[in-house]
């Protein structure tokens, strides 16, 4: 007597295979079938379904019809693709290489950078540019880091107040959601938020370096009082005259380059705000009667801009790690 032919329907991740097979195939063969539709090895296959049997042999000696399968049957197939095996072992991996970076790191603490030689340009200056190696593009975090530490007006600050930082490195946001700046004992160590909140690019030039003049005062004030605040406008004063003065002697020689990136002054503020009052035409009288006097225009320029730069420079100083609210204590 000829057995008929066994059709089983088997589901792997919500998709639907047919099986036919002779009752006295091996459970063997049907695994080997189930790799070939799904890539899972049958070391690595389970099979769900009612009527299922113990096995007492091995696979390759035990029929369908011995395991319990049956015509019509539908079976539920579980288990991982080598690939997928593979990937989890890599993540696990690179877990596991951060974990260690993290307890090396933790276990040697922070390291002092002594300067022997007596050149204020290799003095006054970041010893070393760290990127975070756990974040995502540390190259870029590094070319970043470098840009600042670089950076002719920062330098000239350094210069001038005598400062020296150690290090100079990143903060990760998922780490650290509220600070944008964090300074650790007096210039041993200058943490800055790069990264967006999403990771999918950097925060502005000018927004950074403002945080990066703010952690500098701290090098000097531990504590966000008025000597605090009245260098720390100093610094970005000084930052700024700086640029225009590059700006003015680049500009006579007809190329200003985009290397120093200048902030927006309180001076192109101004100047921004005043071309607006010769906006509306038909001579000066009506002129004069839409628009407020050059006088009126330049006191608000002035408020508006000192009111922007006091709220940035509250905002940062919320967020400082040092010292604040966003305090790391």
């Amino acid at each position: 007597m000829v057995m008929e032919e066994i059709h089983l329907t088997v589901t792997y991740k919500g998709t639907n295979h047919s099986v036919s097979l002779k009752p006295e195939a091996t459970l063997a063969e049907f695994q080997d079938t189930l790799e070939e539709l799904t890539n899972v090895p049958p070391s690595l296959q389970k099979l769900l379904y009612r009527g299922k049997k113990p096995l007492t042999g091995e696979a390759d000696a035990v029929t369908v019809a011995d395991a319990g399968l049956k015509n019509g049957l539908k079976v539920t197939l579980m288990g991982s693709t080598n690939e997928e095996l593979t990937g989890m072992r890599n993540v696990e991996k690179e877990s596991q290489r951060r974990e260690e970076i993290m307890r090396r790191r933790a276990a040697a603490g922070p390291s002092k950078v002594y300067s022997t030689s007596r050149s204020e340009d290799t003095k006054y200056k970041f010893h070393k540019i760290e990127p975070l190696p756990h974040l995502p593009q540390p190259e870029a975090a590094r070319v970043l880091l470098q840009k600042l530490a670089d950076d002719p007006a920062i330098k000239h600050v350094m210069r001038k107040h005598e400062y020296q930082v150690g290090v100079l490195t990143e903060l990760a946001p998922h780490e650290n959601p509220n600070l944008l700046g964090l300074n650790v004992n007096a210039g041993q160590i200058i943490k800055l938020r790069l990264r967006t909140d999403a990771y999918d690019g950097m925060r502005t030039y000018k927004e950074i370096r403002r945080v990066l003049c703010h952690e500098l005062t701290h090098n000097v004030f531990g504590d966000h009082d008025d000597n605090f605040k009245t260098l720390n406008s100093q610094l970005n004063r000084e930052v700024e005259a700086f640029e225009a003065a590059v700006a003015r002697g680049s500009r006579s020689l007809g190329d200003r380059g985009d290397v120093y990136e200048p902030g927006s002054s309180l001076s192109s503020s101004l100047t921004d705000s005043e071309a607006h009052s010769y906006v509306l035409g038909g001579g000066v009288g009506a002129a004069s009667a839409l628009v407020p006097s050059r006088e009126e225009m330049r006191r608000r320029a002035v408020e508006a801009a000192l009111e922007r730069q006091r709220k940035e420079e509250q905002e940062i100083e919320d967020r400082c790690g040092s010292d604040g609210p966003a305090a790391l204590k």
